[in-house]
């Protein structure tokens, strides 16, 4: 695995981005398809599929149970559906890597079987709270042991489900969708009310594949006993991942890039609205529907960016995107203010303190609060900075090189092949000066 050995990153200042990227597939939808298509009747084409080591733990986990997988290659995955009570008991326990993805939507996906599965992962997964999915499968009769509300998970075997209606405590697409997957196992109807808007992937995702899905504004509901359709799937470029040549763009004078096929979906463009609020000039064209979700080819242009306060309508909506905007916050002029984002502090990292610490290395001022941070915009100076193995972090300090007074090495990098494996190759396509080496 990846993390045997120790991957950092040396980041030399200045620079600006531009030209055409296509950065890759969409780590959400890459993940779905391989769920979905495997407990579909028929055979599933996916194209797009992002190759990184978080969706090829999906990949892995239901090879392992028994389906015919074929590729990765070029993007290209063929599934070959089992029906929804086709798996197969695993000969071992299924490994997961760093992937929160997996392990909670597989936690609900599961807990309908009958058989008994342990999902376990690394380090960081491990630490990682899953109560929050696995205290509402207890509701609905699941029965699934942790070592204290941690990795690993036993799931156990055939234990009948019982539809039930569940207000979200907070906005969290991974537990909507672990709910809504073991309410496809459940008798009767499953509802998910949410707190506020949340990525809607599982439902596009059902819904294109067959399986009814009510919708009526934030309230979701499910009934069991239906079956999947396969499709085909073209899995759009992820907005996360260009989140991080956005910032770039918007922060580096005479920077001009255009991010091609990027995947628009209305609960994810938070990234957008909130640069655009900052004052980043972004113009999108080509907007088309590709498999049921908006794409658009993204173009964004160096502007001077100011401070905010962030609407915090938007947290859910930019919630994996936030500490590459604490980038483009630490580059505007005045002060930028975050709240209502607790749930950042539980995600690979605490990322409001990851990201804190490392911006007060480099000479800005950031305040961490219970559910956000207080940014001031200042001038980027140079340091050595923790990823925490989170690639999210790395990848967004490695982004403020363009802004930095001097060089940036950045440590622990090797979780970032989780979600974007030439990360490297394409930022220095693109004008970052970047290099990478094993420790």
């Amino acid at each position: 695995m990846s993390t045997e050995h120790k991957k950092h990153y040396i980041v030399q200042p200045g620079g600006k981005l531009q030209g055409e990227l296509r950065v890759p597939g969409d780590k959400s939808i890459s993940h779905r398809s391989i769920m979905l298509g495997s407990l579909a009747e028929g055979v599933t084409h996916v194209s797009g599929f992002l190759e990184g080591e978080d969706a090829l733990a999906t990949l892995a986990a239901f090879r392992a149970m028994g389906v015919q997988i074929d590729g990765p290659k070029d993007g290209k995955v063929t599934i070959h559906g089992v029906g929804m009570h086709g798996l197969k008991v695993a000969d071992k326990d299924i490994y997961l890597g760093n992937s929160g993805t997996s392990t909670r939507l597989l936690s609900g996906l599961l807990a309908g079987q009958n058989f008994a599965t342990t999902l376990t992962g690394d380090k960081s997964l491990s630490g990682r709270p899953m109560r929050r999915v696995t205290d509402p499968l207890a509701t609905m009769g699941a029965e699934i042991d942790s070592d204290d509300g941690k990795l690993p998970l036993t799931i156990k075997a055939g234990k009948q489900l019982t539809g039930i209606t569940y207000t979200l405590p907070m906005a969290s697409a991974q537990v909507k969708s672990s709910i809504l997957l073991a309410g496809m196992y459940a008798k009767g109807k499953t509802t998910v009310i949410e707190p506020a808007p949340t990525r809607d992937h599982t439902e596009r995702m059902l819904m294109g594949m067959g399986y009814a899905v009510e919708v009526n504004g934030d309230t979701i509901s499910i009934e069991g006993g239906g079956k999947l359709t396969a499709t085909s799937i073209d899995v759009p470029a992820d907005i996360s991942s260009a989140t991080f040549f956005m910032v770039g763009a918007a922060i580096a004078e005479g920077s001009d890039i255009t991010l091609t096929h990027v995947g628009i979906n209305p609960t994810r463009i938070g990234v957008i609205n909130i640069l655009k609020l900052m004052g980043a000039d972004i113009t999108l064209s080509n907007e088309g529907i590709t498999g049921g979700e908006p794409v658009a080819d993204i173009r964004v242009r160096y502007a001077p960016l100011k401070g905010i306060q962030i609407p915090e309508d938007q947290v859910p909506l930019a919630i994996d995107e936030f500490p590459a905007l604490f980038i483009a916050a630490a580059c505007a002029e005045g002060t930028t203010i975050l709240t209502g984002a607790e749930e950042l502090r539980v995600k690979e990292s605490d990322r409001i303190q990851a990201m804190a610490d490392g911006l007060q290395i480099l000479g800005i001022d950031a305040q961490p609060t219970a559910d956000g941070i207080i940014i001031t915009g200042g001038i980027i100076g140079s340091g050595e900075v923790e990823s925490h193995d989170d690639h999210r972090i790395a990848m967004s300090f490695a982004i403020a090189g363009l802004q930095a007074g001097g060089t940036i090495q950045i440590n622990d990098c090797a979780n970032v092949a989780t979600s974007f494996p030439d990360f490297v190759g394409l930022a220095t396509k693109a004008g970052l000066a970047i290099d990478e080496f094993d420790v």
